[in-house]
C-alpha cells in the first residue's frame, strides 16, 4: 500500500486540490481514486485560470457555449465551471454513495468579490447548489466577518458548505458555531442533517511563510545568539502548531450535550481540512505539511505535486495529537517573541481574498479573451496605438483599476470612482439595453407601419435629438415605415425647411424631451401641434404625436391633456446625453423601422465585453476611457473623431457625450468632431485621435494618414465596426470610455452645471421681451453695412490692444492673434444648419487650422447649447469663439407666444454669449446684415485675408 492509500488506515481523507476538464474526461480522476484512495477534489478561482487561461483545453466549449448564445463572461465561466464541477461529482459519487455522504465531495467557490457580500454570497451559493445538482457538492465560502453569517444561513438552508480561508483558532471557532447554529435551525425547520456535510479548510503553510518573515527580520536584528537560536527554532513549527490547537478545538465542539442532540439526529461533525499544504520553504520537507497533521477524521487536501511526493516518500503516522503541549508552547514562544499570530493570521484573511480576487481577475480575463477571439467579428474592433508615455500610463492605470475593482465598483453605482456627490443616481444606462422591453417597441412598429406615414420627426435637443439623428443618417429608410428626421433647432429658416420637407397630414411627431421643461422642444411642439391642426383638425392632432418623457414630467401631463398617441417613459437614472439605448433612441429607432432586436442584439455583445466581470486589461470600453483621460491629463485633450463616410453623423453624438460629461471645473476633453484628416505636421501636441469606420470602408490615402499620425507620435485609436447594425456598440462603448475618463479627470461625468447658465440667461431675455416686445438693446464695439461686432468690455480692450480699428479684418486679425499653441478655435454659428452653411464653416475652420496649427470647431446654435457649450463654458481656459448670428429673412411665429422663433434663438445666442464672456472666455460676436449667404462669404473673406 503506497503512504497516500495508507492515509485511510488513519482515518484521514486524501482529496486532490486540482481540477481540469481533460483530467476527469480522460480518466485520471478516477485512477487517483482506485489507487491513492483520492476521495475528493477541490477547485478554486487560481485552478480554473490556470486550466483554461494556459491552454486550449476550454476553447471547443467556449465555443460551443456561444453557439447557444453569447453570455457574461461570469456566466461563461460559470457554464463551463459547472460542468467541470458535475462531471467530476460524477465521477466521486461512488465514493460518496459507498461512505453514505461521509466523503466524495467536489468543492466549487463563490466569487471571490462577494467575499465581503453576505447577501451576495448566500444568493450565488444558493444559486451554483441549484445549477449543479449533485448531492456531494460543497460550495466553498471564505471564513471572512461577512461570510460567518452566510455559512449559518446556508447549513440552515441543508446546503454542504466548505469554508475556505481560515487561518485562526479564534475564527475557527465561529465558524464551527456557524455551522452548528446552522443545523440546528435545519433540523429545526424538519431537515434531515445527514445530508448536511462541511469542511472548515484550516490554511497551514502560508502562515509558517508569513511567520518566518518576521522571524527572520527579528534574528538578524538580534545581537543575543540565544535569542538568535530561540527565534531560529520557532521556524516551520508554528502552522503545524496552530493546526493541532485547531484540532483540539475540533474534539471540544463536536462533543458534549448540544452536539450529542444534533448527532442523534444523523448530523455529521464539520470537519478539519488542511489547506495549503504545498511546502513554499525548500528548505522544508516537501511534504512536511502532510506528514505532520495527520488524525482522525480530517481531510488533507493536496496539489498534485504534494500527492506525488508523499505517494514516493511521504511517512505515515498519527502524527496531529503528538506534542499538543509542544504547540502550545510553540505558539508562547512567539507571542514572547512579540510576533503576533493573530495579527498575521488576520492579514493572511485579506491577502487570501486579495490573491484569489487577482487570480480571478486573471480567470475572467481569460475567458473574456477566449470569447472575443470565438464572436470574432461579431464584436467591433478596436485597436490603441498610444505610444510609449500614455501606453505606459495606461498600463499603470490599468492593474490599479483592477486592485480596486474600480469596473466592478462603477457597475454597483459606487459614486466613489467618480467625486463622490450624486454619480450614483445616473447610471440606469449600464443597464438600459438589457431592459429594452424589445417586444413592445416591435408592437409599436407595427403600428407606425400600418398607419402609412410618410414622414416621422423627432422634436428634442441635445442627447433627445443627436442619438436619433444619427440613426436617422446611418440607417437608409424602411419599406413601409416613415423617413425619420430630427429638428433640434429653433432658427426660422430650419423651422420652416422641415415644415416644407414632411407631408405634415402624414407625418408622426415625437415630442422627445426628459424633464419636459426644455424650451426648444416645447415651442417646436407648439408650432407643429398647430400645423398638424390645421391639416388634419385640432380633434385629431394629438393622434400624430408621440412623447418620450420621464414620468410625471409637464410634457407628460400635457401629452396626456392633448390627447398624444402614445407616452414612452425614460429612465430618471439616465442623462439625456446617455439616453439612446433608452426609449428616447429606441423609440424614433422603432418608428423608423429600425430592426430593435437586432440593434439591441449586437448592442449587448458590446455591454458584455464592458461588463463588470471583465478586468480592466480585456474591457474595450475601459481601455479607451482610460486612454482619452490620460492623454487629457497629458495635454492631449483634444479628442478628435473620424467618422467615416457610413457613420459620418456618430462623431455629432460622441461630440455631446464627451463635452458635456467632461468639460467642467476648469478640465475636460474638447471632441472635435467633422475635421477631416490633414498631414502631421498641421497638428500640435494636443491632440487625441479616434477613427471609426465600418470594415472594409477605409482606403489606403486614409490608412496611410493614419501611419503617418502615428509614427509623429500622436496617439491612434482606430475602431472598425462589422457593419452600421452595430451601432449600438458604439454608443455603449463610448459610454463607458466617457465615464472612466471622468474619473480619471476627477470630475462627475453626470452633470451639466454650466448649462443651465446660458438657459437662463436665455430666460432672462425672453421674459424682457414678453413684457417689452423687444430684448434688451446693446451697443456693438464696431458696425459697418454688412454686419455689427459685439463683446464686452475686457476682450474689447484686449483686441483693440492687439491692433482692432474699424474693420470687420482688423478685429477678426486681433481675434484670431489669441489662438496660441494647444488652444482651440471654435465658429458658433446661429443660422440655418444645411449643406451649403456646413459647407462654408467648414473652409472657414480648416483655414484656421491649417494657418493656426490648432483644433477647430464648427458648431451650429441652438444645438450646441445642449452639447459641446458645456465644455466650452466650464471646460479648460483654451477656446477662442466667433459666434455669428444674423437677420433672418423670414421669421416663425409660435403659437401662443410673443417671442417667436428668431426671437427666442436671439436670446439664446445673447445668454450664451453672455456667459462665454463672464466666464472671462475669449469670444467675439459678429452679426451678419443683409443676404446671409452674401454675408457668410463675406466673413469667410475675411477670416482668410485676417490669418495671412
Amino acid at each position: 500500500m503506497n503512504p497516500v492509500k495508507a492515509l485511510e488506515n488513519h482515518s484521514q481523507s486524501v482529496w486532490l486540490d486540482f481540477l481540469a476538464r481533460g483530467f476527469v474526461a480522460k480518466g485520471d480522476l478516477q485512477k487517483l481514486i482506485d489507487s491513492d484512495g483520492v476521495k475528493g477534489v477541490t477547485s478554486n478561482p487560481s485552478i480554473f485560470e490556470k486550466a483554461i487561461g494556459s491552454s486550449d483545453e476550454y476553447d471547443g466549449a467556449i465555443g460551443n457555449a456561444l453557439k447557444k448564445g453569447d453570455r457574461p463572461v461570469a456566466e461563461l465561466f460559470e457554464h463551463l465551471a459547472v460542468e467541470d464541477i458535475q462531471h467530476a461529482a460524477d465521477v466521486l459519487r461512488p465514493v460518496y454513495d459507498q461512505l453514505n455522504g461521509n466523503d466524495g465531495f467536489v468543492s466549487l467557490e463563490v466569487s471571490p468579490y462577494l467575499a465581503m457580500d453576505t447577501k451576495g454570497t448566500i444568493a450565488e451559493a444558493e444559486r451554483l447548489w441549484k445549477d449543479v445538482s449533485r448531492k456531494n457538492l460543497m460550495v466553498k465560502v471564505p471564513a471572512t466577518p461577512e461570510g460567518l453569517p452566510a455559512i449559518a444561513h446556508l447549513i440552515g438552508e441543508g446546503i454542504s458548505i466548505n469554508i475556505t480561508l481560515l487561518f485562526s483558532q479564534k475564527v475557527y471557532v465561529q465558524v464551527a458555531e456557524a455551522y452548528l447554529k446552522g443545523l440546528e435551525k435545519y433540523v429545526a425547520g424538519g431537515g434531515d442533517p445527514s445530508h448536511v456535510a462541511s469542511v472548515a479548510s484550516f490554511f497551514v503553510s502560508r502562515i509558517d511563510s508569513a511567520v518566518d518573515k518576521q522571524l527572520d527580520e527579528k534574528i538578524a536584528r538580534a545581537n543575543d545568539p540565544t535569542e538568535k537560536e530561540r527565534l531560529a527554532a520557532l521556524k516551520g513549527k508554528v502552522a503545524i502548531a496552530n493546526a493541532k490547537l485547531a484540532y483540539q478545538e475540533y474534539k471540544r465542539l463536536f462533543s458534549g450535550p448540544r452536539w450529542n442532540k444534533l448527532a442523534a439526529k444523523g448530523a455529521k461533525p464539520q470537519r478539519l481540512l488542511w489547506a495549503s499544504t504545498g511546502t513554499k520553504n525548500k528548505d522544508y520537507r516537501d511534504v512536511l505539511y502532510v506528514e505532520e497533521l495527520i488524525g482522525p477524521n480530517t481531510v488533507n487536501t493536496v496539489p498534485p505535486a504534494t500527492l506525488d511526493a508523499f505517494r514516493d516518500h511521504g511517512k505515515v503516522r498519527d502524527s496531529l495529537e503528538e506534542n499538543v503541549d509542544e504547540a502550545r508552547h510553540v505558539l508562547a514562544e512567539l507571542e514572547k517573541s512579540g510576533i503576533s499570530l493573530d495579527a498575521i493570521t488576520a492579514e493572511l484573511v485579506k491577502d487570501g481574498v486579495k490573491l484569489f480576487a487577482d487570480a480571478a481577475d486573471k480567470l475572467y480575463g481569460a475567458v473574456a479573451h477566449k470569447r472575443a477571439t470565438v464572436l470574432g467579428g461579431t464584436i467591433d474592433r478596436q485597436d490603441l496605438k498610444l505610444g510609449s508615455d500614455i501606453g505606459k500610463a495606461v498600463e499603470t492605470a490599468t492593474e490599479e483599476w483592477r486592485l480596486s475593482a474600480k469596473i466592478r465598483r462603477l457597475w454597483s453605482h459606487d459614486k466613489s470612482v467618480w467625486t463622490g456627490t450624486d454619480e450614483d443616481r445616473w447610471l440606469g444606462w449600464l443597464n438600459s439595453p438589457a431592459a429594452a422591453d424589445v417586444a413592445d417597441y416591435e408592437d409599436f412598429a407595427r403600428r407606425v407601419k400600418g398607419q402609412n406615414f410618410s414622414d416621422a420627426v423627432v422634436l428634442g435637443m441635445g442627447g433627445s435629438s443627436l442619438g436619433p439623428e444619427v440613426l436617422a443618417e446611418t440607417f437608409a429608410k424602411k419599406p413601409g415605415f416613415p423617413k425619420l428626421h430630427v429638428l433640434d433647432s429653433t432658427d426660422p429658416a430650419q423651422v420652416r425647411a422641415m415644415e416644407k420637407a414632411v407631408d405634415i397630414a402624414k407625418t408622426l411627431f415625437i415630442v422627445s424631451s426628459k424633464s419636459g421643461g426644455t424650451t426648444e422642444p416645447n415651442v417646436m411642439k407648439d408650432y407643429f401641434f398647430a400645423c398638424v391642426s390645421k391639416a388634419i383638425g385640432a380633434e385629431k392632432a394629438g393622434h400624430r404625436f408621440i412623447a418620450v418623457t420621464d414620468p410625471g414630467s409637464s410634457l407628460e401631463k400635457l401629452a396626456t391633456k392633448q390627447g398624444f398617441a402614445r407616452i414612452f417613459h425614460g429612465d430618471p437614472t439616465i442623462g439625456g446625453r446617455y439616453s439612446v439605448l433608452s426609449p428616447f433612441g429606441l423609440v424614433p429607432a422603432a418608428a423608423a423601422g429600425i430592426d430593435v432586436r437586432t440593434l439591441i442584439k449586437q448592442t449587448l455583445a458590446m455591454v458584455r465585453s464592458c461588463g463588470p466581470d471583465v478586468p480592466p486589461q480585456e474591457n474595450p470600453g475601459v481601455q479607451l476611457g482610460l486612454a482619452m483621460g490620460l492623454a487629457g491629463l497629458d495635454g492631449r485633450d483634444k479628442v478628435t473623431i473620424v467618422s467615416s463616410k457610413k457613420i459620418s453623423d456618430f462623431g455629432a453624438w460622441a461630440e455631446q457625450l464627451i463635452a458635456e460629461s467632461t468639460g467642467k471645473e476648469g478640465k475636460g476633453l474638447i471632441p472635435i468632431d467633422g475635421e477631416p484628416l490633414g498631414e502631421p505636421e498641421i497638428y500640435g501636441n494636443d491632440r487625441f485621435f479616434i477613427d471609426i469606420s465600418t470594415e472594409g470602408e477605409s482606403d489606403a490615402a486614409h490608412e496611410d494618414k493614419l501611419a503617418a499620425l502615428e509614427k509623429a507620435g500622436h496617439p491612434v485609436v482606430r475602431i472598425v465596426m462589422k457593419s452600421v447594425d452595430h451601432i449600438g456598440q458604439e454608443f455603449f462603448r463610448f459610454e463607458v470610455a466617457t465615464a472612466v475618463a471622468g474619473a480619471i479627470l476627477g470630475i462627475n461625468p453626470f452633470n451639466q452645471p454650466d448649462v443651465e447658465a446660458a438657459k437662463i440667461k436665455t430666460r432672462e431675455l425672453t421674459a424682457a421681451f414678453e413684457k417689452s416686445g423687444t430684448l434688451p438693446p446693446e451697443q456693438p464695439v464696431m458696425s459697418t453695412a454688412q454686419a455689427d461686432l459685439y463683446t464686452d468690455q475686457k476682450n474689447a480692450a484686449d483686441l483693440r490692444k492687439a491692433g482692432a480699428d474699424g474693420d470687420l479684418s482688423s478685429w477678426l486679425k486681433a481675434h484670431l492673434s489669441r489662438i496660441h499653441a494647444d488652444d482651440y478655435m471654435a465658429l458658433l454659428a446661429y443660422i440655418e444648419r444645411d449643406h451649403a452653411h456646413i459647407d462654408t464653416l467648414q473652409h472657414m475652420r480648416l483655414e484656421v487650422r491649417d494657418k493656426r496649427h490648432v483644433a477647430t470647431c464648427a458648431e451650429f446654435g441652438p444645438r450646441f447649447l445642449h452639447s459641446t457649450g458645456q465644455a466650452y463654458k466650464g471646460g479648460p481656459d483654451s477656446g477662442v469663439f466667433l459666434q455669428i448670428t444674423a437677420d433672418d429673412a423670414e421669421d416663425v411665429p409660435v403659437p401662443g407666444q410673443k417671442a417667436s422663433f428668431g426671437v427666442i434663438k436671439a436670446a439664446q445666442a445673447r445668454g450664451d454669449f453672455d456667459v462665454l464672456t463672464e466666464r472671462g472666455r475669449r469670444a467675439l460676436r459678429v452679426h451678419l446684415k443683409g443676404d446671409l449667404d452674401a454675408g457668410l462669404k463675406m466673413l469667410d473673406r475675411a477670416i482668410v485675408e485676417a490669418l495671412n
